[in-house]
C-alpha cells in the first residue's frame, strides 16, 4: 500500500505507515478484547450490541479516512465484516468464557455499514487535514 497522488489505494497522507499501523492496532485490540474473558459488568439491554456496532463502525470509519479508492474501501469493509463474523465463531469455538451470537455478528456488519456511510459526509477527509497539520 502506498500513499500519494499516483493512484495508490491510500489517500495522500504524509504519514501513511503511522495511520495504517494505528488502524491495524485498533483492529487487533478489538479482536483481543472480543476473545478475552468479559469484564464483570451489569447487564444492559442492548448494550452488548451497541458496543459491537460502535467498535466496528469506528474501524470502518477509520478505513474511510485511510483509503482513497472505493475498491480498497470495499475490500477493507468486507474484511471487517468477515472479521466480525469470524470473531463471533471463534468466541464459541475457542473460548470457554464467551459464546457465539449471530446477532453480534449482525451488529458488527451494521457497524461496518455505518462507518462506511461517513464516506458521504464532510468528515471523510478529517485525517488528511490532521495529518497535514502535524
Amino acid at each position: 500500500m502506498t500513499a500519494g497522488r499516483g493512484g495508490g489505494p491510500l489517500k495522500p497522507l504524509r504519514r501513511p505507515r503511522l495511520w495504517v499501523g494505528l488502524w491495524c492496532a485498533a483492529i487487533a485490540a478489538v479482536v483481543a478484547v472480543s476473545l478475552a474473558p468479559p469484564p464483570p459488568m451489569p447487564p444492559v439491554d442492548g448494550g452488548d450490541k451497541l458496543g459491537h456496532l460502535l467498535a466496528y463502525g469506528t474501524l470502518s470509519a477509520c478505513a474511510v479516512q485511510l483509503f482513497a479508492r472505493w475498491r480498497a474501501l470495499a475490500v477493507a469493509a468486507a474484511g471487517l465484516a468477515l472479521l466480525g463474523a469470524g470473531v463471533e465463531f471463534a468466541q464459541g469455538a475457542l473460548t470457554a468464557t464467551r459464546t457465539a451470537d449471530p446477532l453480534d455478528a449482525l451488529a458488527n456488519a451494521l457497524g461496518v455499514a455505518a462507518g462506511l456511510a461517513t464516506r458521504f459526509t464532510p468528515w471523510r477527509d478529517l485525517l488528511l487535514r490532521l495529518d497535514a497539520r502535524l
